[in-house]
């Protein structure tokens, strides 16, 4: 004798592995591997860093000649005063 199925489940389980396979196969042909969204984002950061290592100054003096005029260490960040 045949063995019993469900219909609307084996309709319901064609149709996930209908939609599996399609994921896989997109997945293949546009996917990355977590190895590459890793090093992808690792150059980001990377950039962003080189990035601000070259902005100017908030005052847009080059030479940090700012604050040795000011008379503090130019090794130390001193916040200014505010201003009324």
């Amino acid at each position: 004798m045949a063995e019993i199925i469900n219909l609307r489940r084996a309709r319901k389980q064609r149709g996930r592995d209908a939609r599996r396979k399609a994921g896989d196969e997109n997945a293949a042909r546009h996917g990355r591997s977590a190895a590459e969204r890793a090093r992808e984002a690792a150059e980001a950061t990377l950039a962003r860093r080189r990035l601000d290592g070259h902005r100017r100054d908030e005052t847009g003096e080059t030479g940090g000649e700012a604050e040795e005029d000011a008379g503090g260490n130019p090794d130390r960040d001193v916040p200014d005063a505010p201003r009324e």
